[in-house]
């Protein structure tokens, strides 16, 4: 389906044209026909399928067929005047993650460059008191983490009775993140839901996450990519069966082999991601770990360099990782398989972007080789493995911080539930058979 084909505003149209999009993505072309005619939706797709433009197109064109400015009012289908202070935003898109905050006002601000509307976003980690003066100037679209976005609508900043639009971003990883009551917080102070649009997006839509859809939006239209579109089709997968502590030898080989441009390496703790980061730095690679607990400036230089080549490696836990926007990633390393199955999707998914190829390359240890079953039937595919040669282990030099060589002590199989991320946090206890570390 041609953009053209959608009857979408000149200005809309022009955005469109200026980033080089020509055709949808899937997920677009079922989704904006129902959109733009009004429709609520709830789609399954996770990052890179387009989604974010799929919403942000929908935003700019209902709101610019209804064009009015901050500060003035307008009026209802009776002609009553309706008021419309600066601090009053028209659409509102709810958000799991700083980074995927700022990538979405990102794509907001170059897809929306000739429409004239305003955009701002609020997320925690940087300046609390410029955030707050910015937004109290008023914005049409305003993107936002929950928690400041309601820490500045409890200090009435701004009014969510004007808002036309509602999106809701990732709504998995918002019950996975512990925000759920914070977001039908928010959602319960807007307008009703046959006074907005809405549109939910999920990597998965589950029991919890069309509840949700059910309780706070309009009959909403289920929209949902086949299980062979999970996955890019341009992706190369790999599966290599390693012991746990043949995994680093591996994993330098591999670097060695490859010699990808781009390279983000997916491990399940914190604390295994420090490790792996810094025997990577001794043996001669440039690599930095990007986690939950990292600085918001430290972490925004992290993407910022990884994104212009500066850094060429990024060790990444999953929850850190998410709404990274990232093109040109070559090759995705499962160091860690993950314990969701729908995390494999959300990895895999950082490369083979907007029609390149790229590779996908898992490690299955005796730690977590038992999430291989559950990925593959989620997936719909057996990942094709590959045997390990003895020339493609290559010794690690002895850690220049450590002369004990610290090994990473396993952490228990994570149950599914609040229990897998405490798992995933490094609170988990040890494999029963595996060794403890040195």
């Amino acid at each position: 389906m041609d953009f053209h084909s959608l009857h979408l505003p000149a200005p809309v149209l022009q955005g469109i044209d200026a980033i080089g999009f020509t055709t949808c993505t899937p997920i677009q072309e079922k989704t904006l026909p129902l959109a733009l005619a009004g429709k609520d939706v709830a789609g399954q797709a996770q990052t890179g399928t387009g989604k974010t433009a799929a919403f942000l197109i929908t935003i700019f064109a209902r709101l610019l067929k209804r064009r009015r400015h901050r500060g003035e009012g307008s009026h209802d289908e009776g002609g009553h005047e309706e008021q419309n202070p600066g601090n009053a935003p028209r659409a509102l898109i709810i958000a799991p993650t700083r980074e995927l905050v700022v990538q979405i006002l990102h794509d907001a601000e170059g897809l929306g460059a000739f429409t004239g509307l305003s955009m701002h976003a609020v997320y925690g980690g940087v300046d609390y008191q410029k955030q707050r003066e910015i937004l109290r100037d008023g914005c049409d679209i305003l993107v936002g983490t929950p928690g400041r976005l309601i820490d500045y609508f409890k200090q009435h900043v701004y009014t969510l009775r004007n808002v036309e639009v509602l999106v809701i971003d990732e709504a998995d990883r918002m019950f996975d993140m512990g925000f759920i009551a914070d977001l039908r917080y928010m959602l319960r102070r807007l307008p009703p839901y046959n006074k907005r649009q809405s549109m939910l997006f999920s990597a998965t839509l589950s029991f919890d996450v069309m509840e949700l859809a059910y309780e706070h939006m309009n009959d909403p239209v289920k929209v949902s990519i086949s299980p062979e579109q999970l996955t890019a089709e341009n992706v190369e997968h790999m599966l290599y069966h390693v012991g746990k502590r043949e995994k680093l030898p591996l994993l330098l080989g591999l670097l060695q082999r490859e010699q990808p441009t781009r390279t983000m390496i997916f491990i399940n703790t914190k604390r295994e991601g420090e490790w792996l980061a810094r025997r990577l730095a001794d043996n001669g690679h440039n690599a930095r770990i990007l986690s939950g607990d990292v600085d918001q400036r430290v972490r925004l230089k992290l993407v910022h360099d990884f994104k212009s080549g500066a850094l060429p490696i990024l060790v990444a836990t999953d929850v850190a990782s998410r709404g990274l926007h990232i093109e040109a990633v070559s090759h995705v390393i499962n160091y860690d398989l993950p314990q969701d199955p729908e995390d494999y999707v959300h990895r895999v998914g950082r490369t083979a972007r907007a029609g390149a190829s790229g590779k996908a390359i898992s490690l299955a240890c005796e730690e977590y080789v038992m999430a291989l079953e559950p990925i593959e039937h989620f997936t719909g595919f057996k990942i094709p493995f590959a045997h390990v040669e003895d020339d493609m282990l290559v010794k690690p030099v002895p850690p220049s911080h450590d002369p004990r060589r610290h090994v990473p002590r396993p952490t228990a199989h994570a149950p599914a539930g609040p229990d897998r991320r405490r798992a995933r946090n490094g609170r988990g206890g040890r494999s029963a058979g595996a060794p403890a570390g040195r």
